[in-house]
């Protein structure tokens, strides 16, 4: 079988060619792992393989909380998605702790 024109990333099952002895033989990236790959699947969806690219960290979101334990989040954004069997893109979102000490914490009767 070949994967002229049918390069699929992740796992596809709609992704197969017609193999020997009429089995599927298989060209999304998930193939590698099973071991029933078309033959020319890494000569062509490999070298098609784009790995994710993500822009900058954003500001770090105000304290959830304006008086005691509370987080914070981030994120960023996709700029280029992974495809053809690319590196997948790294976390997206991040959150840590925070303290919030609004001046008026504390006051309150």
């Amino acid at each position: 079988g070949s994967c002229r024109h049918r390069c699929c990333p992740g796992r596809n099952n709609a992704c197969w060619a017609p193999g020997a002895r009429r089995a599927h033989c298989y060209c999304d990236s998930y193939c590698q792992r099973t071991g029933d790959c078309c033959q020319d699947y890494l000569a062509t969806c490999r070298r098609a393989a784009v790995g994710c690219a993500v822009g900058p960290w954003g500001p770090w979101s105000g304290c959830s909380s304006p008086c005691g334990l509370g987080s914070r989040a981030r994120s960023r954004q996709v700029t280029v998605p992974p495809r053809h069997g690319g590196d997948p893109c790294p976390d997206l979102k991040q959150r840590r702790g925070c303290l919030g000490q609004h001046p008026t914490c504390g006051t309150a009767k």
